[in-house]
């Protein structure tokens, strides 16, 4: 009892992870094994990112709806009226939180799979970077874990480096939803939103894109390593608009965490899903996991953060300039995973398709 008292006294000084830590040293007794709790907590930390990501905005509309409706209407007026004034903020450099990247819940998040990050250049704290994510995976677990919060280090690794990690602008949209993603240093992948980084938000920037983005998750599956590049230019030509250097990231295992049912071409669903990616912005797949079918599977999710691109501040680029750096880029990326294939269960004859 004494435990449980002090864990809730710290919470309520703001440590955040005292209830944790307390209750992992209460008497083994009162728990079946201290290892299958800290396995639950990392399935439920998982769990409510998930669930967060596929509900959270839908049922916080539908609440705010909700309490419009009844005696408390007065406390959604107050909310929506906050909510337009504040509307422009994602586009802005958003509103990190040092305390919610630092969540605990996020080192089990990291420890489930088990989620890593290695650093091969430093990088400077007086360049701003463009960090080219590979690849999509379904949820981009790793993309999250790495560079939405502080689970892995990346602030440690990369010193005077601010991460914003770029997901689709529909979801700041939706209410709680956009203040727990701008939480985490994440940001509307539209021009707006980066460009404010690049340029209006100093030095030290690193801005990571999913380049393959829904088209690429439409493709992923356990020990496929293909990305969606060939046609991708507009990271680039945004790296030279802006003069910020571009950054090959690629994470292996990030394709093992779901099996996904891949449509062939020309089937009725391939269509669907297509048109669907269109209006939704996002590709609704049809993927299972390991338990209940949404927990992804524990698969080491390793993601290496490779040599940094110097790229020129050219306002308006020619064609054949941006050509030369995205075959750069493309260069950079496969020399990447042929350094590193082997060494995260790959074979020497595994080969990078780009499509």
């Amino acid at each position: 009892m004494k435990t449980i008292l002090a864990a809730y006294s710290g919470v309520l000084k703001g440590t955040g992870s005292s209830i944790l830590s307390a209750l992992q040293d209460l008497p083994l007794g009162l728990w079946p094994c201290r290892s299958k709790m800290e396995k639950h907590l990392q399935v439920i930390s998982v769990m409510q990112w998930v669930i967060s990501f596929l509900a959270l905005g839908v049922a916080c509309t539908a609440l705010l709806i909700y309490i419009f409706c009844t005696d408390c209407w007065l406390i959604a007026a107050i909310y929506i009226a906050w909510l337009i004034f504040d509307w422009n903020t994602p586009k802005q450099g958003g509103r990190r939180s040092s305390w919610v990247r630092n969540w605990t819940v996020w080192t089990y998040f990291r420890d489930y799979f088990p989620i890593r990050l290695i650093k091969t250049h430093d990088l400077l704290p007086s360049r701003n970077y463009i960090f080219g994510y590979h690849p999509h995976g379904i949820f981009c677990f790793g993309g999250f874990c790495n560079f939405g919060t502080e689970a892995t280090g990346f602030s440690k690794k990369f010193p005077g480096i601010k991460p914003s990690l770029a997901t689709l602008a529909g979801n700041f949209r939706f209410p709680i939803l956009r203040d727990y993603l701008m939480s985490g240093g994440i940001c509307p992948v539209n021009r707006n939103s980066i460009d404010y980084l690049l340029s209006q938000n100093g030095t030290g920037n690193a801005v990571i894109i999913v380049v393959g983005g829904a088209a690429e998750s439409l493709h992923c599956t356990p020990g496929l390593n293909s990305v969606t590049l060939k046609n991708r230019k507009g990271f680039v030509r945004l790296a030279l608009r802006k003069g910020a250097d571009l950054v090959p990231v690629y994470s292996f295992g990030e394709n093992d965490a779901y099996k996904q049912v891949i449509f062939d071409e020309g089937t009725v669903w391939k269509s669907l899903q297509k048109k669907l990616q269109k209006i939704l912005g996002f590709a609704p797949c049809l993927f299972f996991g390991s338990s209940w079918g949404i927990v992804p599977f524990s698969n080491p999710i390793t993601t290496i953060v490779g040599e940094p691109i110097t790229v020129p501040k050219i306002e308006d680029a020619s064609e054949e300039t941006v050509n030369l750096y995205h075959a750069m880029y493309i260069k950079s990326l496969q020399c990447l995973f042929d350094k590193y294939k082997t060494r995260f269960g790959l074979k020497e004859s595994d080969v990078l398709h780009i499509h």
